[in-house]
């Protein structure tokens, strides 16, 4: 099974492979032609860094190519009153008699700093399909 993710996410990294193709790569490889012409290539660090800038950059394209090649396309199948991806959910935690608010999103735009949870999180496949008043229980080390 690959990576679950939507079709803005999709989307998303087809932007971020388009700029690297169309943008970043024909300045890098301007940028390892000017160094490379500066001469000797034993010492020149220009032309290291920036022959280092270019696979960076086609390293990253292709790992962006084999997530969309290998991905599952999320559908959104849930009612609109049922928890799931891209819904904001309001959690009452009864240990701590307190409410938080997290988003549910796939893995790959989680961020528990900002109350971003994944799908694929405790929390996130505890929470997806339940609805308003349903009593979820999570364990988490």
């Amino acid at each position: 099974m690959g990576e679950r993710l939507t079709k803005e996410d999709i989307a998303k990294i087809e932007e971020e492979i388009e700029m690297r193709k169309t943008e970043l790569r024909p300045k890098l490889l301007e940028d390892l032609k000017s160094a490379r012409e500066q001469g000797d290539l034993s010492e020149n660090f220009e032309y290291y860094a920036a022959k280092r800038a270019k696979n960076k950059n086609e390293s990253r394209i292709r790992y962006l190519e084999r997530i969309i090649a290998g991905a599952d396309i999320l559908e959104d199948t849930l009612k609109a009153d049922q928890a799931g991806v891209g819904k904001i959910v309001k959690i009452y935690i009864e240990d701590d008699d307190c409410e938080e608010e997290y988003r549910i999103v796939t893995s790959m735009r989680a961020d528990s700093i900002h109350d971003i949870v994944s799908i694929e999180s405790p929390l996130g496949k505890a929470l997806i399909g339940h609805k308003v008043g349903d009593r979820v229980y999570v364990q988490v080390k």
